[in-house]
């Protein structure tokens, strides 16, 4: 069960206890499941029974005793506790594993068709848009590749009545360069104003089209340090206690394998952008694992409904706020990918870098369907 599958499972459970007369409330549109905070166990965690109690007028414990017995009876669970106010913990036991890795076997297997869906089979959507209005022409063009990608054909038509008309551009964007331009018009949200900055154009955290392409050229780096390595990726349980051991508890600066600081995207001896998790920081405690695979997990989860939501929504902007997220998942994770030292690599090594590998490919997917470059060197 993966972490959108259990979110909606949250759901369900919510909605079987409206339904059989235990809580009146609105079911929620959505449930946020994340690790396991201090003081809470199992594999993950929601506070959805302290967001309904108010509506409810009930105790979050009370809210919580009555969803628990909803949960815990689900196949695929193997333990929900309470603890807290009202927080509900639960466990998958090793069916988390096999869905995560699942996950990454069918990712790797798609390729840069993963999300992709005959949702709107046959469907054809008009993009009627305005005369001599770059962005326009921009968000139909990424709109025609993402409606392509669940099934449908876009016919884009300068007529009216317009039905896609987003803020216009203040100013021209060619200066930018293709790639920043396209990201300066797709990103924001139909009805905001883009800015048309230089600060698209810069290396730093602050510009997240960077983060984004920086991510996706780590994940290819990673790839061929490996190989120099003499190791591949095999989607695996990526929390193998075998690969966290002593040696991952040095401090900072430690000696470290040189490999993950590939030239092609970090120079050698250059720190990474400032906020950016660099190549040769220290790997996490096995306990911290859990805590950027998961993230990670849901994100790339969570990908085909972005997709489907983008072109149903005629919305390209979802799918840049989307590869952001994979993007800043990813990046936390990568340092703890190749062994340290002498370390030999692991089957837990092997898994997070398959994991990598497919954060790699539905971020360069997602770049080519807002025709944006996925660069494997930067």
């Amino acid at each position: 069960m993966t972490p959108v599958e259990l979110s909606h499972t949250v759901l369900r459970a919510v909605r079987r206890a409206v339904d059989e007369g235990e809580l009146s409330v609105a079911v929620p549109v959505r449930a946020v499941v994340t690790p396991p905070g201090p003081g809470g166990c199992g594999d993950y965690a929601t506070n959805i029974a302290l967001q309904l109690a108010r509506p409810a007028g009930r105790t979050p414990l009370d809210v919580a005793q009555i969803l628990r017995q909803h949960l815990a009876a689900t196949d695929g669970i193997a333990d929900v506790t309470l603890t807290g106010p009202g927080f509900l913990n639960i466990s998958l036991g090793e069916d988390v594993v096999s869905a995560e890795v699942a996950l990454v076997r069918d990712i790797l297997r798609a390729g840069a068709a993963y999300g992709h869906s005959d949702v709107l089979a046959g469907e054809v959507v008009e993009l009627r848009i305005p005369y001599d209005d770059v962005r326009a022409e921009v968000v139909a063009d990424a709109l025609g590749r993402i409606i392509a990608s669940q099934g449908g054909r876009a016919a884009v038509e300068h007529r009216e009545p317009v039905n896609l008309r987003p803020v216009p551009a203040p100013e021209d964007p060619a200066p930018l360069g293709p790639d920043a331009a396209r990201w300066a018009l797709l990103h924001p949200a139909a009805h905001d104003r883009p800015r048309i900055t230089a600060d698209h154009l810069v290396q730093r955290e602050s510009n997240p089209l960077f983060r984004v392409r920086y991510a996706h050229a780590r994940t290819r780096a990673l790839s061929r340090n490996a190989a120099d390595l003499g190791f591949t990726s095999e989607p695996g349980d990526t929390r193998d206690s075998e690969a966290i051991d002593a040696r991952h508890l040095e401090p900072c600066g430690s000696p470290h394998t040189d490999a993950d600081a590939d030239a092609d995207a970090v120079d050698a001896g250059r720190r990474a952008p400032s906020g950016i998790p660099r190549p040769d920081a220290c790997s996490p405690r096995h306990s911290d694992i859990t805590s950027l695979v998961t993230p990670l997990v849901t994100a790339l989860a969570d990908h085909p409904r972005i997709l489907t939501t983008a072109a149903t929504r005629r919305s390209p902007d979802r799918l840049t706020r989307q590869l952001v997220t994979v993007a800043d998942a990813a990046l936390a994770l990568l340092p703890t990918v190749l062994p340290r030292g002498d370390e030999k690599p692991s089957a837990a090594h092997r898994a997070r870098l398959a994991l990598a590998e497919a954060a790699g490919t539905v971020l360069a997917g997602g770049l080519s369907l807002l025709g944006i470059d996925a660069p494997d060197h930067l």
